[in-house]
């Protein structure tokens, strides 16, 4: 398993559970069982949702925590199949089985991989130009998804509260109703501060989600 990757599930985990007020229990350590088994990739999806389906107080980080487990896969798995898996019909083939799950987390989570290779820093416009092209006539699902960020790229200059409070007086689009807040607070701050994620659980609607989430991707970022 990518150590990063690790890192970051556990400390989004343990950061919704305290928020949430709910016990881990056993489910952390199920979670990385299942993201370490050498196993083909669908099974590991097979045993990754076994893991939710039998905790159902961490529900809501179901999808979130499966665009970690792709991460994971590109950072790691994939290092132990051939060359040219990524371009193979069974790859191809996976995709379309999994077209339907993950969340638009998985675009800024390579988006920062990018930057790492890159050594660049995070910025929103860069994300939103040059590495989702949504000013390009071919991307026009990605202008509509991320409408609302585009035409509000000023709140990554804000601040947590105005953040939250603008959030809910957006037409913010279905893919990215949920990921509004952690990503516009990831573009304000993405070294991920102790005050920030204060903020956030003091500011945000969603309080558990909202921090996990953006605890998941600076530490992932860091």
């Amino acid at each position: 398993m990518d150590n990063r990757v690790k890192k970051a599930l556990v400390a989004s985990l343990n950061k919704y559970a305290e928020v949430a007020a709910i016990n881990v229990e056993g489910f952390e350590t199920a979670l990385i069982a299942a993201f370490e088994l050498d196993v083909k990739f669908m099974d590991k999806v097979v045993a990754f949702d076994e893991v939710f389906d039998s905790h159902a107080k961490f529900e809501e980080l179901r999808e979130v925590f499966f665009d970690l487990l792709m991460v994971n896969f590109f950072s790691s798995d994939v290092q132990k199949l051939e060359d040219d898996y990524l371009e193979s019909d069974e790859w191809a083939n996976i995709e379309e089985e999994t077209i339907d799950r993950g969340t638009e987390l998985l675009n800024l989570l390579l988006y920062i991989k990018e930057c790492k290779d890159e050594d660049i820093e995070p910025e929103l416009g860069d994300f939103l130009k040059e590495f989702l092209l949504v000013e390009d006539d071919e991307f026009q699902d990605e202008f509509e998804i991320y409408e609302e960020m585009i035409s509000n790229q000023q709140l990554a200059e804000s601040s947590v509260e105005e953040i939250c409070n603008t959030a809910p007086t957006l037409s913010i689009s279905e893919e990215m109703q949920e990921l509004f807040v952690p990503f516009m607070v990831f573009f304000l701050d993405v070294e991920g501060s102790a005050t920030t994620t204060k903020e956030i659980i003091q500011f945000s609607s969603n309080k558990s989600f909202d921090s996990a989430t953006y605890i998941l991707i600076t530490t992932i970022n860091n």
